[in-house]
């Protein structure tokens, strides 16, 4: 990320004091030394939090806000994380519940549940008939970025989570507070509306033949992808 020093600057060096001022110089060294660590273990991650961000918020400077305030309150919580353990799933458990917080004071529109039956049909049958992997190496491309940002929320969160940041059900699960099962559900979901607003760039782009697509998708597909 080419903006990691202006991101970490948002973070104020005080970010961690007590209300209590007394032994001020004594605390102020166990901060510079907390927010060193900080540093060293954090920052590696700077790119991956991003990249969630931006796929959360749909807008670059909502992504940087998103991540400036992900990194204040990591560092104001730093004594609550333990060294050794999965420290970006940690910050993009921060991460999300800054989001909703955020999105919650913005909007409080419930998301609609959509009916699906079927999983990850359409992206197997793409892995069948694209060997070399074309339309995975593909994935971030303007098109299907727009995909996953049109994704209801908590959909959208699940996929870039797993599919895209590679985290376990478990981690996910806590990252978004709610059950592995709940998890599991998002992203059946999420991972078949995917396919349905994908289908067609597939076959425009020559990873699936449209036969491909009308087997393994429901019928009313056309319909549905581009809505």
């Amino acid at each position: 990320m080419d903006n990691e020093a202006v991101l970490l600057a948002t973070v104020p060096r005080d970010a961690t004091d007590a209300t209590d001022a007394t032994d001020a110089s004594d605390r102020g060294g166990d901060r510079a030394a907390r927010r060193a660590q900080f540093e060293r273990e954090a920052l590696v991650h700077l790119d991956a939090l991003y990249s969630f961000a931006l796929k959360l918020a749909r807008s670059r400077d909502d992504a940087e806000d998103l991540v400036s305030d992900t990194l204040l309150r990591a560092l104001e919580r730093w004594e609550q994380y333990h060294l050794g353990t999965n420290i970006r799933a940690w910050l993009f458990t921060i991460l999300y519940h800054v989001f909703v917080s955020r999105k919650r004071r913005i909007d409080a529109r419930e998301v609609q549940q959509p009916e699906d039956t079927e999983g990850w049909a359409l992206f197997e049958a793409v892995g069948e008939a694209d060997p070399e992997g074309r339309f995975y190496d593909s994935f971030l491309d303007d098109e299907i970025t727009r995909a996953i940002r049109s994704l209801p929320e908590e959909y959208r969160a699940a996929v870039v989570l797993s599919d895209l940041q590679g985290l376990r059900y478990a981690e996910i699960a806590n990252a978004l507070g709610v059950p592995e099962g709940t998890v599991k559900s998002r992203l059946f979901r999420g991972r078949r509306l995917l396919q349905r607003k994908l289908a067609n760039y597939a076959v425009e782009m020559g990873y699936l033949k449209e036969s491909v697509v009308r087997a393994v998708v429901t019928p009313n597909v056309t319909s549905v992808v581009g809505a």
